[in-house]
């Protein structure tokens, strides 16, 4: 119940239309590290990017999760099974209409599930994540890692690509 984002084939972008395809086919695109996961060749000479399921990092990002007030109530409700939205009004420091507000888009997204009911005399709202909520917020994060990381970035070229060549031809002694 993942919600999936092909990513559109872009020109010019070798192994572009592969990784749609995979990811269309399967729903799933390759893990990091396995052949062909990223859709490019690992020709020697040209800069090599680090295998990483539809290029850059910033394609696995959550469009719902880059407003921050959304992505602290995630992170918030991360850790606990669930939490008074009182609590999570107080730790995000937002007014009860902004929370109210961003609790509805990620409770309509399926990210966030709304429970109400009373303790005593008192109604009481519960916020928690579902099990969709977790999976798209442990990729962001991945996401960002990866992007603050450097992950996106060329790889640098390999130590023995700078030694010079000990062959009496090439004028080295």
């Amino acid at each position: 119940m993942t919600e999936q984002h092909p990513q559109p084939p872009q020109p010019g972008k070798p192994g572009a239309s592969e990784q749609t395809e995979q990811t269309e086919q399967t729903g799933e695109p390759g893990e990091p590290g396995e052949p062909g996961a990223s859709g490019e060749s690992g020709e020697s000479g040209s800069a090599q990017r680090i295998p990483i399921p539809g290029g850059h990092p910033r394609h696995a990002l959550s469009p719902l999760l880059n407003a921050p007030v959304r992505l602290s109530v995630v992170a918030a409700l991360a850790p606990v099974h669930r939490a008074e939205f009182g609590f999570v009004r107080d730790l995000v420091e937002v007014t009860d209409s902004a929370l109210s507000k961003q609790v509805a888009g990620l409770e309509e997204a399926g990210l966030v599930a709304v429970d109400k009911g009373r303790v005593g005399r008192r109604p009481r709202t519960w916020l928690s994540l579902t099990e969709e909520g977790r999976e798209v917020y442990g990729r962001h994060l991945a996401a960002l890692r990866a992007i603050a990381d450097g992950l996106g970035a060329p790889a640098p070229p390999p130590p023995w690509a700078e030694i010079k060549s000990l062959d009496p031809a090439d004028g080295a002694s």
